[in-house]
């Protein structure tokens, strides 16, 4: 099949936090009106949050596959979502999210694998890097953090107003040291990525990959249609809860029916009380309406939301902090903030 016919299909990787959803949705938002985008987003959690912090459109459809790493867990999963994807919905474009936590070599193995080979086209991988995480020696001397970045055919520094002058310094000299270099990097500001960026990609270099580290190998699954997204909520008054761990974090995913009312005030204090290295992401149904809520690095955001499947949080820890405990004490006080009960 020509190239001009295949699908474009763009990755947009990078670790915790970074930004990716956040600039996928800048993208959206500048999106050609001719144009029906698929965006299929994984996540290291076993319940899909991400997927709710999209609104509904008829010319992008999301779809979510949590509960584990497209790299590795959830390759067959991949496969399946996204061939269905394809036929049902034609897309012009897809981009995928991998996993903050995801290796992209697994998932450029399957892309350029003889079942996607003639369908798709993956164009200029872009990496997302937050210049606080730099500072942060678990992070940056992460095999996942390091491979994302030098896998990248170009790089996006996030949080432009919330790292240091000092901190995207150091950024920039971080990407100008990598190899090879990147064809763009660019900060993003309030106004997002440009979308000209994306649409004027060409194909991924075929430059030698790193391998998948053996964390990652060591997790792969046998085929399974497993960790599809989660369609009915839990009855009234009994929440439902998952947790797993791998790759040096925890996450655990908490669910409760829609017609339960969460206090927002008391909610965001609840989440602002985790420790500041906790990635925290959800959607309630609060007092003040259906909300999401993001919280990266400490810094808590809370806006209005469009989903009303379910009221949903998501909070993946490191090994260092003492899980289980947290989520129990957490726990606890979510159940003071449903409206009405303190």
């Amino acid at each position: 099949m020509a190239a001009a016919s295949r699908v474009p299909v763009h990755i947009v990787t990078g670790f915790l936090g970074s930004g990716k959803t956040t600039l996928i949705h800048s993208l959206i938002e500048q999106k050609p009106v001719d144009e029906k985008w698929a965006i299929l987003v994984n996540e290291f959690g076993q319940i899909g949050i991400d997927q709710a912090m999209f609104d509904t459109r008829d010319d992008v459809v999301v779809k979510g596959l949590p509960g584990g790493c497209l790299c590795c867990q959830l390759a067959f999963v991949l496969q399946a979502a996204l061939v269905n994807l394809l036929a049902r919905s034609k897309p012009d474009r897809v981009i995928i999210e991998p996993s903050g936590l995801g290796h992209p070599a697994g998932l450029l193995d399957l892309l350029r694998g003889e079942a996607f080979r003639d369908v798709v086209a993956v164009q200029d991988i872009i990496a997302t890097l937050d210049p606080r995480r730099l500072d942060e020696a678990r992070v940056r001397e992460h095999d996942t953090f390091q491979d994302q970045l030098h896998m990248a055919d170009a790089i996006a520094i996030t949080m432009g107003d919330q790292a240091s002058t000092a901190q995207h310094q150091r950024a920039q000299q971080f990407v100008g040291a990598l190899w090879p270099t990147p064809k763009w990097v660019h900060t993003v500001d309030q106004g997002g990525l440009p979308v000209a960026l994306l649409l004027g990609s060409d194909q991924t270099r075929q430059h030698d990959q790193p391998e998948m580290p053996e964390a990652h190998r060591a997790l792969a699954a046998a085929p399974s249609l497993e960790g599809a997204f989660f369609d009915f909520p839990p009855p009234p008054g009994e929440p439902e809860q998952h947790t797993a761990s791998a790759l040096g974090y925890t996450s655990t995913g908490l669910r409760w029916h829609p017609t339960e009312r969460f206090d927002l005030d008391h909610l965001a204090h609840c989440v602002g009380e985790l420790p500041a290295t906790a990635r925290v992401k959800g959607v309630f149904h609060t007092t003040d309406g259906w909300k999401r809520l993001n919280r990266a690095d400490g810094a808590l955001s809370v806006t209005s939301s469009a989903w009303r499947q379910d009221s949903r949080l998501e909070v993946i820890t490191p090994d260092p902090i003492e899980h289980q405990p947290l989520i129990a004490s957490l726990h606890a006080q979510l159940a003071r903030s449903r409206a009405g009960v303190r």
